[in-house]
């Protein structure tokens, strides 16, 4: 399947309780780092698109795209904190790996069929350490849900 073929597919990744005076910036590709849509005390919140293909009926979905790091079978998104964020007065130096394995077929296919919908996962800001949450965020089953409102 082409690109210009590939629906894009909103996503927002919502960050609970993160740790006060820290950078959180999504990474889009290698080394470029994309701001919050919006940041509080409460959360820290990223809205971006990927793009989906969905490779033989009742396959999973494969996410494409910039924000789409790893495997096609294991999809994830960085989100870095501190250092990795560009944040240089800091000693935090994390990166936390959001998996997109969870997110359904049945999911992207409603969020794709409603204007102004995506996919929304709500994860802790911070790690059992007290510091920024890094390495791979353990998702509930169904952490991903279809949420609606402006992108």
């Amino acid at each position: 399947m082409r690109q210009s073929q590939q629906p894009e597919l909103w996503l927002r990744i919502v960050v609970e309780q993160p740790v006060p005076e820290v950078l959180l910036r999504l990474q889009r590709g290698r080394d470029e780092l994309v701001e919050p849509v919006s940041s509080t005390s409460l959360e820290v919140t990223f809205d971006f698109t990927v793009r989906v293909a969905f490779p033989r009926a009742g396959g999973a979905p494969h996410f494409l795209g910039p924000f789409a790091q790893g495997p096609p079978s294991a999809r994830f998104v960085y989100l870095n904190a501190g250092r990795r964020a560009g944040q240089v007065d800091t000693p935090w130096d994390r990166r936390a790996k959001i998996p997109l394995a969870g997110i359904t077929s049945q999911q992207v296919e409603v969020a794709l069929s409603q204007p102004d919908t995506r996919l929304e996962v709500r994860i802790p800001g911070r790690g059992r350490d007290g510091g920024p949450t890094c390495a791979t965020v353990p998702l509930r089953s169904g952490a991903w849900q279809v949420s609606g409102g402006a992108h």
